[in-house]
């Protein structure tokens, strides 16, 4: 078991909750910094932390620039830290007690249209095994509205062809099993026949979509495919392979589906997480209606 406080909250994290590893890593990136600050400015520990050293933290991260989202996250990471070192005795009082959260600007997340969608997805080149492999990782991030680091960890084992569907696991270890539409599924199946025999001819890997060196892909590599893909037909401005997820859920509720029935597709465990695409929604309504409208 680990002795330092830091490395014990990660692994309550994972062994009580089930975090991904990419959120572990998060936590611990968080902390590591503020116990890091605490040392070099205050020649404190985490567990000797005042409310005092805590709000002169987040001064000092207002002062150095730093984006109010990425400090909220840090606040966060630090009141979760605090509520365990409360139960585990480690200290007596909590210093992030009713501390607020920066002020956050609303910001709409960039949705492409349906026709900037359709030019994006017809960019990579078929005859290509990577073309054709980036082609169905496009299709099914809008397809289906997989979360890149669900796509990029997607083994063969998870895909069924003949019922088109894919089983994932998200965020907590939550599964949810999706299904694949038949335009998507026909690129899949000659993919899996083809492409990706030339890209893993040794079938060492389970990714469904391994590397050019058949190897699972990084989230960042496909990050700088979809830039590729995105400068290619000029959307480029804050693409990312998030940015077809949210085209997914906004297109979805555009063209009537139930939010409900979104909110299980994405994967999400509170239906208010979702909610913020039916004002996207309406944002784009409003946006067409006043273009177009003769009275608008």
């Amino acid at each position: 078991m680990a002795t330092d406080p830091i490395d014990r909250f990660i692994e309550m994290l994972w062994l009580e909750h089930g975090l991904s590893d990419n959120t572990l890593s998060s936590y611990k990136t968080d902390l590591k910094l503020f116990d890091n600050w605490l040392s070099v400015d205050r020649g404190l520990s985490l567990l000797a932390c005042q409310r005092q050293d805590l709000l002169a933290y987040l001064a000092y991260r207002l002062d150095q620039g730093m984006k109010p989202s990425s400090t909220a996250r840090a606040l966060s990471s630090v009141r979760r830290f605090y509520r365990y070192s409360i139960r585990e005795s480690l200290v007596s009082v909590d210093p992030s007690l009713k501390l607020e959260n920066p002020k956050l600007p609303k910001k709409l997340p960039c949705v492409l249209s349906e026709t900037q969608i359709d030019d994006l997805l017809s960019t990579p080149d078929l005859k290509d095994p990577i073309g054709l492999r980036d082609k169905v990782m496009l299709e099914l991030m809008y397809g289906s509205g997989l979360r890149v680091s669900e796509l990029v960890s997607l083994e063969l084992s998870q895909v069924s062809v003949d019922q088109g569907l894919v089983r994932l696991t998200g965020k907590g270890g939550k599964e949810r099993v999706v299904p694949v539409g038949e335009y998507t599924l026909d690129y899949l199946v000659q993919y899996l026949k083809g492409a990706r025999l030339a890209l893993d001819p040794n079938g060492g890997c389970h990714a469904v979509f391994p590397s050019q060196r058949g190897r699972v892909m990084t989230r960042q590599t496909f990050w700088h495919r979809v830039k590729k893909y995105a400068i290619a037909v000029g959307v480029s401005e804050s693409v990312s392979p998030h940015t077809l997820r949210h085209a997914f859920a906004t297109h979805l509720l555009n063209n009537g589906a139930d939010l409900r029935v979104v909110q299980m597709l994405l994967g999400h465990s509170n239906l208010s997480t979702t909610q913020i695409y039916t004002h996207v929604a309406q944002h784009r309504l409003q946006s067409l209606h006043q273009k177009f409208h003769p009275r608008a």
